[in-house]
């Protein structure tokens, strides 16, 4: 039966299992993917996940505990030692492969998201593929930027640069339908940084926050670093789990609501207008602040609900960035709020960033200034159909199934296997994909995935995705068989 694990260097041919699998795991700990203090699974789960039997997993973890990687805590397991510096030092060194990382939390996901050794795409990644994106446009744009230079050689405005907030404020307001002035916005080092300013200037630890469930894998991460309680409302393909989402209001009395109102983030679908109704009422009446992240704006409809129009900024703090649509690297961001909330939003971001890059700020304005955004998000979204139609076709040919309509940049599939094990298997060899589990507030074992429609095309993918997931099928028949064998 073949192993789950990254193929074995040259120098290692004819390894036993049991020495691939200790393998295996070294170069997990080697690359920190297993952290210190990290419990490894147990024999039973790691038999199952591989597809090997449990005496090859004893066999793998004795190696590893000799190897003074890991450590065994008696009727607990094996765990990560503390220290594994001197222990990898005298490792025999492996050759290069493709093997990632597998992701088993948000910031896993995203170190996985920043490798670049691999070839293969990412159907895992957040991002749009490099490809697809205009490096003329942004090197027009920074030469257009850097006109004054003595503009780089001081810190930007409080708020953020001038011709970005007046040219993104007129977006809002005529494309978008959020009556905005220049002076309700505040730039931010991305969307993420934007949420970041919301939640430090309106919560203390302790506080309950409503949030999306599946919901922004990274944005559950932070608010728990940060301190707060998360309220998960089931978010279905229309909106919240209002029932849920009342309950749970009348018990906690949270503070804020976060939400992605549009092309929501993993399962693609968009609020109606009813569903953005109920919350409104439910807002006003709890005296509720409603946070609604529009990262994927550029790629939604601009006729899609929004909170923020509807409420006419009352209550709601409206969040967008560039980075999606532009570049990863171009971490522009705003947000747009309640004239009575800006000034502490501004303190915030100054004790947090002092200030944000003008000089991107400004080629971003030029960009919006120009048109040359708008017909770059045409084109791109463009593209993003046609991809979508091939992933959905693909994904339905390794039979899997979608549980939300197929829209925007990302996909909920249904896969049939645990997607945990199986991003293990698959990144050993080389792909990242994002296992549903990461998307949950109290992470679950279960069958979904999120795929990226624009980095999910390739056939080689699905194939992989076949073969791993049939492993992971025979393994769980194999270890069937074997649940009653005695353990050493």
């Amino acid at each position: 039966m073949s192993i789950g694990i990254a193929p074995a260097p040259a120098d290692a041919a004819g390894a036993t299992l049991g020495e691939q699998l200790a393998r295996h795991y070294a170069q997990r700990i080697g690359q920190r993917a297993l952290q210190p203090g990290a419990r490894l699974p147990s024999v039973r789960e790691c038999a199952r996940a591989h597809g090997v039997s449990p005496s090859t997993v004893v066999a793998a973890y004795d190696r590893l505990q000799a190897q003074g990687l890991v450590e065994a805590r008696r009727q607990r397991g094996f765990f990560v030692r503390g220290s594994t510096s001197a222990a990898l030092v005298s490792m025999p060194r492996s050759e290069p492969s493709l093997a990632l990382p597998a992701p088993q939390d948000a910031a896993a996901l995203i170190r996985g998201m920043f490798r670049t050794r691999s070839s293969l795409p990412g159907p895992g990644q957040g991002t749009l593929p490099e490809t697809w994106l205009d490096a003329a446009l942004l090197q027009r744009a920074l030469r257009r930027a850097m006109s004054d230079v003595n503009d780089a050689l001081r810190y930007g405005e409080p708020a953020g640069d001038p011709s970005l907030r007046s040219a993104l404020a007129r977006r809002l307001t005529h494309e978008l339908g959020i009556a905005c002035t220049p002076e309700q916005l505040v730039t931010s080092v991305g969307a993420t940084h934007a949420l970041d300013i919301i939640a430090r200037t309106l919560l203390t630890p302790g506080d309950a926050v409503l949030v999306d469930e599946p919901g922004w894998v990274v944005e559950h991460a932070r608010l728990s670093r940060l301190g707060m309680r998360l309220l998960p409302v089931p978010r279905g393909p229309l909106g919240p789990d209002m029932a849920v989402m009342r309950a749970l209001v009348a018990e906690h009395r949270p503070r804020l609501y976060i939400t992605v109102s549009v092309l929501h983030n993993p399962t693609g679908a968009s609020l109606s207008l009813a569903a953005a109704h109920q919350v409104l009422q439910l807002a006003e009446a709890a005296d509720l602040i409603l946070v609604e992240d529009d990262t994927y704006a550029w790629l939604a409809p601009a006729h899609a609900p929004r909170l923020a129009a509807l409420d006419g900024l009352q209550r709601t703090v409206y969040v967008t960035g560039f980075s999606k649509i532009l570049a990863p690297n171009w971490r522009v961001g705003a947000l747009a709020a309640p004239r009575a909330l800006v000034d502490r939003f501004i303190d915030t971001k100054l004790l947090s960033s002092l200030t944000t890059p003008a000089i991107l700020e400004r080629a971003v304005a030029w960009c919006l200034e120009q048109g040359l955004l708008r017909r770059h998000a045409e084109r791109v979204a463009g593209r993003l159909a046609a991809s979508r139609s091939r992933v959905v076709r693909l994904a339905q040919d390794a039979g899997c199934r979608f549980v939300a309509e197929p829209q925007g940049l990302f996909g909920w599939v249904e896969t049939g296997v645990d997607t945990e094990a199986l991003a293990e298997r698959l990144a050993a060899e080389g792909w990242l994909i994002a296992p549903g589990h990461l998307f949950f507030a109290r992470p679950l074992p279960g069958t979904l995935m999120r795929v990226n429609f624009a980095s999910a095309q390739d056939a080689r993918f699905w194939r992989a995705f076949e073969r791993a997931r049939e492993a992971l099928r025979q393994a769980l028949i194999s270890s069937a068989r074997t649940d009653t064998a005695p353990l050493r």
